[in-house]
């Protein structure tokens, strides 16, 4: 081997214990980003759900009585 080579592998054998240590770190976080990125899909998609189903639900009519405001209106008028 080449001395640049030898430097190089001794380099290496050096940092092995904080490249390998970056490299877990690196997988945790990955990891825990892709959870977090599947854990927002599947609330939206189940949030989504939800609003499809209430949205297709029937709703309940209400009426309003305006004969006050009409009286009002009408006594202005007047």
């Amino acid at each position: 081997m080449s001395q640049e080579k030898v430097d190089r592998y001794k380099k290496e054998k050096a940092n092995r214990k904080q490249l390998i240590r970056k490299q877990r770190m690196m997988n945790v976080l990955r990891k825990c980003v892709l959870t977090a990125s599947a854990l927002v899909l599947v609330g939206w998609l189940g949030y989504s759900a939800y609003d499809t189903y209430t949205a297709n639900q029937e709703r309940e009519l209400v009426s309003v009585n305006y004969d006050a405001v009409n009286t009002y209106l009408n006594n202005l008028v007047k």
